[in-house]
């Protein structure tokens, strides 16, 4: 009973997780190539006010959701391939897993205290040019980090529904 109760629930998971991962992914992808290269041309307070607003927005549902739910879906999706002793597929989602542990930790000890800091700048305020500096120095090479490691993790999940028997 439970071991086809599981099966039933298998690939709706791995397709939800790997759908969650894919929008967290092209979120991440968008802001490497086109939303810091757009602040980049900017002034320094167009550029602060302006990543600070993002920032500001990005708390939402819908970054939120599939953000911190995907990754608990991919454990999900882990646990009933090992149950089933699935290893090829088990294998790609734990390497997804990884991916998208790592892609949460960079957001969490990179990202979120550089968002804060930089939403302590005040827009007229001598040091601009230099919290900018600061900010984009760190932020914009280990944004590029997490969107390798969540496009891997996208990757290996799509792989993944591939081989689920």
């Amino acid at each position: 009973m439970l071991d086809s109760m599981i099966l039933t629930l298998l690939t709706p998971t791995l397709l939800t997780a790997t759908v969650m991962t894919g929008l967290t992914a092209g979120f991440l992808a968008a802001f490497a190539h086109t939303v810091m290269t757009g602040l980049a041309a900017t002034d320094d307070t167009t550029y602060v006010g302006a990543f600070q607003a993002i920032d500001k927005a990005v708390t939402n549902p819908w970054f939120l959701v599939p953000f911190t739910l995907g990754p608990v879906l991919v454990a999900a999706a882990l646990l009933m391939l090992l149950s089933h002793r699935q290893w090829g597929a088990a294998l790609l989602v734990g390497v997804a897993l990884a991916l998208a542990v790592v892609t949460f930790v960079i957001t969490g000890v990179v990202h979120l205290p550089l968002n804060s800091e930089l939403q302590d700048v005040a827009l007229g305020s001598s040091g601009l040019a230099e919290a900018r500096a600061r900010f984009a120095e760190r932020w914009i090479p280990w944004n590029v980090v997490r969107t390798v490691t969540s496009t891997g993790s996208f990757v290996a999940l799509s792989v993944a529904l591939l081989r689920v028997r």
